[in-house]
């Protein structure tokens, strides 16, 4: 078991093309950790706009009467993939791990792959 900060710097130095990554609550928008970012991406304003994606999904799901859960949430722009990863399992709720990648120096599956391996290890 990895807490946030061993696991936000996992994050950053193992999955390539790592420019970011942020444990967000989505109850509240908050980050409870950030790791990378700079003056073009700032990590707390991320957070808090990816938490109203997730809440409108939720939502959404609700309206549809969709019995099931979200893994991950994939925004994809020119220069950058933004993944969100829902945090599952073990008091997870309410949790999720935001990660944003130079798209030119990633590999999205592998990404996604090690996003999840991270997010199974992290104890909160």
């Amino acid at each position: 078991m990895a807490n946030v900060e061993v696991s936000l710097k996992e994050a950053m130095t193992s999955i390539e093309g790592a420019l970011g990554v942020a444990l967000v609550d989505y109850t509240s928008g908050m980050a409870l950790g950030t790791l990378g970012g700079g003056k073009d991406l700032d990590l707390a304003v991320a957070a808090a706009g990816n938490t109203d994606v997730i809440r409108a999904k939720v939502r959404t799901m609700e309206m549809l009467g969709l019995q099931d859960e979200i893994e991950d949430v994939l925004i994809t722009l020119g220069n950058q993939y933004h993944l969100i990863q829902i945090r599952r399992g073990r008091s997870g709720g309410g949790l999720f791990l935001y990660l944003v990648l130079d798209r030119s120096r990633s590999n999205l599956a592998m990404a996604r792959h090690q996003l999840r391996r991270i997010e199974t290890d992290l104890e909160v």
